[in-house]
C-alpha cells in the first residue's frame, strides 16, 4: 500500500481556467492504482460530480502565452 501523505487540496470553490466554476468536495484514492483523484462538482448544467487526477488538476496551462492554473482557488465562499 502506498503511504502518500493526503495531497494538500483545500477543499472550496475553485475557477476552471476556461470560466466555469467548480466545489471541490474532497480528495480520494483510486481503488486499483491508489492514485490520488480531486472529486469536485460542477456548479453548472446537471451540477455532475467528477473526479480529476491530482496531477493535472494542480497542472498549469499556457493559454495565449500565459501560464496559468487549470483550477484557480477562491476561497470557502461560493462564487455568485
Amino acid at each position: 500500500m502506498n503511504n502518500a501523505p493526503k495531497p494538500p487540496v483545500q477543499p472550496g470553490y475553485y475557477q476552471h481556467y476556461k470560466g466555469a466554476y467548480y466545489q471541490v468536495i474532497d480528495c480520494a484514492r483510486h481503488s486499483e492504482t491508489e492514485q490520488w483523484l480531486v472529486i469536485y462538482r460542477a456548479l453548472y448544467g446537471d451540477f455532475g460530480l467528477w473526479a480529476r487526477p491530482l496531477d493535472m488538476f494542480t497542472e498549469n496551462v499556457v493559454i495565449a502565452g500565459e501560464l496559468l492554473p487549470r483550477f484557480q482557488y477562491l476561497g470557502q465562499t461560493k462564487p455568485e
